[in-house]
Order: structure tokens, then sequence, then C-alpha cells
């Protein structure tokens, strides 16, 4: 019966073995050199080829954490930019709203007439009627019938006034006539509101009469209630229909009237009696503030 294992290479020989490679080794190192170079020449391309993954995965790391970085950086830009932009809409805000104090401080008006600069307190609601609530009343000198213009021109006039409000009626409102020339060539007119905000009509105007689109009309002072020299409208359209017995001449205000906010009280026909003139504190600290602004 032959023993399942069979005994192999003693433990002494193999200990000599080794002794005797490593002793040629030892002897022949300066000699492989060569061989050794030739090598890891030629394995060189296999390095590289096995470092790949740890490459790949080192770039994907440094990837990954560039865009996490740029990605915080791009939310922090974010909410710095929205930030601003919302400091930069209420600098806007003001400046706009230096502009329009100072365009009715300097708007046209007569230099020896009495002004006071209003806020518009309340808008119409009522679609019939057209009107804006002024905080200014019968304590600061208001009254029925009064002119009111802001920078462009013409806005109506005082209808009802209270001890500290007034209400005034707007160019467009269906009720409301203004007295007004052509300064092409002075023809005078009547324009009358159509209910519409930016439109008013001719009312009477002959087919004879010199009108074209373009022609500036300002008030002619007839009636004593508005002062002469105002810019109320220009003229939009002119329609001449044999059919009809006078032209059909559309202006459109010169006056803001869907957006206004500061108007001028005014007394033209009332000579300055020492009282004080400045404009209210309200509007005075609006005005300085956005003075700062703007510097």
């Amino acid at each position: 019966m032959k023993p399942i294992f069979v005994r192999g290479i003693s433990n002494q020989f193999r200990l000599m073995l080794a002794v005797i490679m490593s002793v040629i080794l030892l002897v022949a190192n300066d000699r492989l050199e060569p061989v050794r170079n030739s090598l890891s020449s030629l394995l060189s391309p296999l390095q590289y080829v096995a470092n790949i993954p740890g490459a790949l995965l080192d770039l994907s790391a440094e990837s990954l954490a560039t865009r996490n970085m740029l990605a915080k950086q791009n939310k922090e830009l974010l909410r710095h930019q929205l930030l601003m932009s919302e400091r930069l809409q209420r600098f806007e805000h003001l400046r706009q709203e230096n502009d329009r104090l100072r365009s009715l401080l300097g708007s046209p008006v007569h230099m020896d007439a009495k002004k006071v600069v209003a806020e518009v307190m309340e808008v119409a609601s009522d679609p019939f009627h057209q009107y804006v609530v002024l905080n200014h009343g019968a304590r600061s000198g208001v009254f029925v019938g009064q002119p009111v213009v802001d920078a462009q021109g013409v806005v109506g006039q005082v209808v009802q006034v209270s001890e500290l409000t007034s209400r005034v009626l707007l160019l467009s409102d269906a009720s409301h006539g203004i007295p007004v020339r052509i300064t092409r060539n002075d023809v005078r007119l009547m324009a009358v509101g159509t209910g519409v905000l930016d439109e008013l009509e001719m009312r009477h105007v002959a087919k004879s009469t010199d009108v074209r689109v373009g022609d500036l009309l300002v008030s002619s002072g007839l009636g004593k209630r508005f002062p002469e020299g105002y810019p109320v409208a220009r003229v939009m359209s002119v329609e001449k229909d044999d059919g009809q017995s006078y032209a059909t001449v559309v202006a459109q205000p010169l006056a803001a009237l869907d957006r206004i906010r500061y108007l001028l009280l005014l007394w033209p026909d009332i000579e300055s009696d020492g009282k004080d003139l400045t404009p209210p504190k309200g509007v005075e600290e609006a005005l300085k503030a956005s003075q700062e602004v703007a510097q």
C-alpha cells in the first residue's frame, strides 16, 4: 500500500539553495542593473495603466469638491445679489422720488405765484368719476376751483375742500372742461374729458380750423380759472368727416394722470402774503433723504 503523502524536498536543502542563490545575486548585482532597467522600462506602461483607476478617483473627488465649492460660492453670490438688488430698488425709488419733487418745485409756474406741494392720499374708485384726494385742505388755504398741476402740465381743479383734505377733479373726467389755445397759431378751443385717462376731446371744432397732429395745447386763461400758458395736452388725431358738422379732434394730456403722487396747488392770481410757502414737512424730509441717496 502506497503512502498518501509523499515526502518532498527537505528543509535543509531548501535553505542551502536559497543561500546559494542569494550569494549569486549579490555577486551579480552590478551586472544585472542593465537588465533591471530594461525590465523597468518595459513594465512602466503597465504601471501607468494600473494607476489609471486611482487617478480617476482622485480627479473625480477633486472635481466633486470643486463643484461643491463653486455651488456654495454661487449660492452665496446669489444671496448677496438679491440683497444688493433690493437695496438698489429702494435707492432707485428714492432717486425717482427726488426727481419728481425737483421737477415739481421747478415746474413751469409763475415765480410770483404761491405754490404748495401736496401728496395724493387716495385715488377715485368710482368708474364714473376721476379724481384724487390731496393731503391739504382749508387749513392750508385750498379753495374750490383752485388749479392743480404736476411737472408736465395741468392735472385738474379742486372741486371739494375739507379742513385737512381736498378733492381734485382730473382733466380726463367727462364733466371737466378747460379752455385752451394752440401755441402754433393761438387758435382757441375747449378741451373736454372723455372718461379715459389719456384722452381729451376738442368740442365744436369747425372743419376749417387750423388744427394739426402734434400741436401743443396750453391753458388760454379764459374763465379766470386756470392761469394762462400752462401745458395741457398734445393733439393726437384730427378727423374731418364730410358727414359731420364739426371735426373730431382728440388730444392726450401731458400730465401723468395714471401715476401722479405729488402735485402743486397754485394761487396764480393772489400775491404772496408773507406766509411760509415751503413744502410740507413730510415732502421736505423725503426730498432730503432722496438727496442723500443720490449723492
